[in-house]
């Protein structure tokens, strides 16, 4: 199991959806907050990144919900990556995050990218070559708030980042505790 063999350093590509957010009355989707278990989630979602290899950067969504995501994400580490926020992130298609992606400068091994789907999981699926153990199988099922896929590929810089490149080397859904 694995992905074509490329040229180059390892990459990481961690692709983070939003935590489960709220749907209050009268307020534009782009505004929409997290919810309470997403205030919950998120930080279990930092925890778990930091259990693997922390980003260089982040890539984040404009949209307020992917934006406290990040906030609370990052807390949870000692030394966050910067950040930055791209309006291109939301509502995003696969080609869409792929353009962003592609911008990303080669000295950056790792990379999160936060955001929404459906884009997200169609992104996942198309530059996933194959998956660890049943991997593909569970993201195939649901791509749920707070997800985390972890695509690792070998490549001179982000540009060579290409549909069925990468292998599908984690797939996990981080749940915070209620109080």
């Amino acid at each position: 199991m694995s992905a074509p063999a490329g040229a180059g350093p390892l990459r990481r590509l961690l692709v983070l959806r939003h935590a489960k957010s709220d749907w209050p009355d009268g307020v534009e989707d782009h505004r929409r907050p997290l919810a309470p278990r997403g205030l919950r989630d998120a930080p279990a979602a930092g925890r778990a990144l930091a259990a693997g290899s922390l980003p260089d950067l982040a890539l984040c969504s404009t949209a307020v919900r992917a934006r406290r995501t990040w906030e609370l994400v990052s807390a949870e580490w000692a030394t966050p990556p910067p950040v930055h926020y791209d309006r291109r992130l939301y509502a995003a298609d696969v080609g869409d995050l792929l353009e962003v992606v592609h911008e990303v400068p080669a000295d950056v091994r790792t990379l999160l990218l936060i955001g929404h789907n459906p884009g997200l999981e169609e992104l996942v699926r198309a530059l996933a070559a194959d998956g660890l153990d049943d991997t593909l199988d569970r993201l195939r099922e649901k791509f749920p708030t707070s997800a985390i896929a972890v695509l690792t590929w070998h490549g001179t810089g982000w540009p060579a980042l290409a549909p069925g490149a990468a292998l599908l080397t984690s797939f996990t859904v981080p749940r915070g505790k209620k109080r």
